[in-house]
């Protein structure tokens, strides 16, 4: 194990964040590094449980308390060849997952867990850093022998799925209808907290390893179905659950109502490239703006919103305000719903609990100039009204974060024979596969809306049933089946 003593004698530290008065005028990451002794000291927090319930919180399998013990024992580089037997991207997921591993950590039962996160995070900079990540190009037998693979989509799950593929032997083409690759990872999640040099970085070891892109290319329309099936020997659907969530309240239509990801991918075209960001085609530049959605991407429309210079921001949730400690209702190791601050949130803007809107107001020019809301109490599984609470409130720019509700039904899956189940995702079986022959999905669009870890485990696991598929059998892991869920939590 690490410190044998080091849960008792160190306490927890993350990194530190730019101060908010610096950060909120530029789209850098928020977080700075922790320094090599720091960061071995948190290492040394690990206990090396007997049952490390860690492992039965990340989803990817990745080995904890191995790679803790090495960054304790200063093995970096060991660590993280550990770290990557799991995890494609470690510096995405050290950065984006809310990190269901650490409510898991057996040190959190009584006290602060380990901070995995964090790890995780530096011992994949110090891998790039130090030059340790180099392409895996397959060797030339195995190329010989692999066969064309087409993986529409390129987020996490297609990445992971087309890294794992090209690495044994086959020749992947990744189709994205964007201009560049990358999905959400490139055009929905801010700078602030993912720089998109890193995304390139990775993608440029994947080009080197031999995975082809093709961007700017709907499939099912600029390419059929019936070309992609003909043209190639399996498909792997990783196009994520993209429909959003609609609030059908009077005044939906006026002008200034907005898609959460509408206005982040605005704002990451407009910063792109580097340098000073130009001006998005929706900005919150001296708007009083209200966020509908107290989640993460809702944080993450705050945190944009405070850097385009918005007059206010208030960010509505129709839930009570969670508690400040873990409830007895999800006990350890699951994740719990708690109050937290995100970095967005202590920057500044208004939470308001507890509330739903009823109706947007216009101007005489059709655009949002406030909503009526009013506070709501949850009665028999519903929400019902509380008389005498309505009030207006101002705004001239709503941004909808309300969560997605599954995947689009378009001509790719019209082509493909495939349809959507009630809960908007592409059925599939216990191997990945749909009943289209050789079709398989990963990630959102099969499990419907989920976390970057969940859509990396995917990819790598749908990877292996390609294989499997193509060759008769794999080398590659299964990571999960397509039912998994944190501790047998139901679907």
């Amino acid at each position: 194990m690490a410190d044998p003593t080091g849960f008792l004698t160190t306490p927890r530290r993350t990194a530190a964040r730019r101060p908010v008065d610096v950060r909120i005028r530029d789209f850098r990451e928020v977080y700075l590094p922790m320094d090599g002794p720091e960061t071995e000291r948190q290492a040394g927090r690990c206990m090396d449980c007997g049952i490390a319930f860690c492992h039965g919180g990340c989803p990817l399998g990745n080995l904890i308390p191995e790679w803790n013990d090495l960054v304790w024992r200063q093995d970096w580089q060991e660590a993280a060849d550990r770290l990557h037997a799991t995890n494609n991207f470690p510096e995405f997921t050290g950065r984006l997952c809310p990190a269901p591993c650490e409510s898991a950590c057996v040190l959190g039962i009584s006290g602060e867990p380990v901070a995995i996160k964090q790890v995780e995070a530096e011992i994949a900079d110090r891998a790039w850093q130090e030059g340790w990540v180099r392409p895996q190009p397959p060797p030339a037998r195995a190329r010989a022998a692999g066969r064309r693979v087409a993986v529409i989509g390129s987020g996490p799950a297609g990445l992971a799925a087309a890294q794992q593929l090209t690495r044994a032997g086959h020749a992947v083409t990744v189709f994205e209808q964007a201009g560049r690759p990358g999905g959400l990872l490139r055009y929905g999640i801010p700078e602030f907290k993912l720089e998109k040099w890193r995304l390139d970085r990775r993608l440029a070891q994947l080009r080197e390893e031999g995975t082809a892109f093709e961007c700017g290319v709907r499939a099912g329309a600029d390419v059929t179905a019936a070309e992609l099936t003909g043209q190639f020997d399996a498909l792997i659907l990783a196009c994520g659950a993209r429909v959003p969530r609609s609030l059908a309240v009077p005044g939906a239509g006026l002008a200034g109502i907005h898609q959460a990801m509408e206005y982040l991918t605005a704002a990451n075209l407009a910063t792109a490239g580097g340098g000073r960001p130009a001006e998005p085609a929706i900005s919150a530049r001296g708007r009083h703006v209200v966020i509908i959605g107290g989640g993460d991407t809702g944080a993450d429309c705050l945190g944009t919103a405070h850097r385009q210079g918005a007059a206010s921001v208030t960010q509505l949730e129709i839930l009570p305000r969670p508690p400040e400690r873990r409830p007895p209702g999800q006990p350890w190791p699951v994740y719990p719903v708690i109050y937290r601050v995100s970095a967005a949130h202590e920057e500044g803007g208004d939470r308001v609990y507890a509330v739903s809107t009823e109706e947007f107001v216009g101007d005489d020019a059709g655009r949002v100039r406030a909503l009526r809301l009013v506070e709501v109490e949850p009665s028999g599984g519903r929400f019902t009204a509380k008389p005498g609470t309505e009030r207006e409130l101002r705004c001239d720019l709503v941004l909808l974060a309300m969560g997605f509700t599954g995947a689009e039904e378009d001509d790719l899956l019209a082509g493909l024979g495939l349809g959507l189940d009630e809960r908007g995702r592409v059925p599939r079986d216990g191997g990945y596969a749909t009943r289209a022959p050789g079709v398989f999905v990963a990630g959102d669009m099969g499990r419907g809306q989920s976390l970057i870890v969940w859509a990396v485990a995917e990819g790598r696991s749908a990877a292996a049933a390609a294989d499997r598929y193509l060759a008769g059998l794999t080398s590659l892991p299964t990571v999960i089946p397509p039912g998994a869920a944190p501790f047998g939590l139901p679907r």
